[in-house]
């Protein structure tokens, strides 16, 4: 693959969700970096500036939607693409992660097919922000 590897930040408090979407990333050719909360994620971001971060929503002290409406509201990270991957569902729930700026909204759970397609068309700008999984 000649094309530069993409840093890609995952943030998922289950471990072993973790560590299938990092493996995913791996197959697909990016570098990966975890993070199994949200409080300390906005360092971590600001150092390391990825390509895009895959995001929980329902995690312990600081909720994803919380964590993705600092992001948007940074001016430095504002345009980092956000895949939200989230048990929740229903359709105010994919609206509420539209609405904190979420680029991509999938549904658990994510095959691999589904989520290397997102990651990709994320990559190459090719969002279609009210796309679902």
């Amino acid at each position: 693959m000649a094309e530069q590897q993409k840093k890609i930040i995952i943030i998922e408090d289950e471990p072993d969700t973790v560590e299938m979407y990092s493996e995913m990333m791996r197959l697909s050719g990016h570098k990966v970096l975890k993070l199994y909360e949200a409080s300390s994620a906005f360092d971590l971001i600001v150092a390391e500036m990825p390509d895009a971060i895959v995001l929980d929503i329902m995690m312990p002290v600081v909720s994803g939607l919380d964590l993705l409406r600092e992001l948007r509201a940074a001016p430095d990270l504002a345009d980092i693409p956000v895949i939200v991957v989230s048990a929740k569902g229903l359709p105010q729930d994919i609206q509420a992660g539209f609405d904190a700026g979420a680029s991509i909204y999938l549904t658990k759970p994510v095959t691999y097919q589904e989520l290397s397609k997102a990651v990709q068309d994320i990559l190459n700008g090719d969002i279609n922000s009210n796309r679902l999984g």
